[in-house]
């Protein structure tokens, strides 16, 4: 058997939301360690309208064997209409993000 870990990128409105996320992965045995990263700039169109916004970021490190609930658990409790939480080692995506990416790009 081989011992994987999953990395997700995650991003919130403000640090208080990014952190109260973190204590509930943390506290909900999801993840071992969360990452949160102030100061961040994002550039994106909602809506029709180019968005200029502040942004926090999270790293979130899990086992392979919880990253299927905690993107789930993420996505139910997120401020977010369409949440991005990205898992970085396989590329998964919640759907709702997944979709609006496309639908920006195509």
């Amino acid at each position: 058997m081989e011992n994987k870990l999953s990395v997700f990128y995650v991003t919130f409105p403000d640090y208080s939301s990014a952190v109260n996320m973190a204590n509930l992965l943390i506290n909900n045995k999801l993840a071992g360690c969360c990452n949160v990263i102030q100061n961040v700039q994002s550039i994106y169109s909602w809506n029709g309208k180019i968005e200029n916004s502040d942004e926090v970021i999270m790293i979130i490190k899990t086992i392979d064997d919880k990253a299927d609930d905690l993107l789930k658990f993420i996505e139910n409790n997120h401020k977010y209409e369409v949440p991005c939480i990205l898992n970085l080692n396989d590329g998964k995506i919640n759907q709702s993000y997944y979709e609006w990416i496309k639908s920006q790009v195509e």
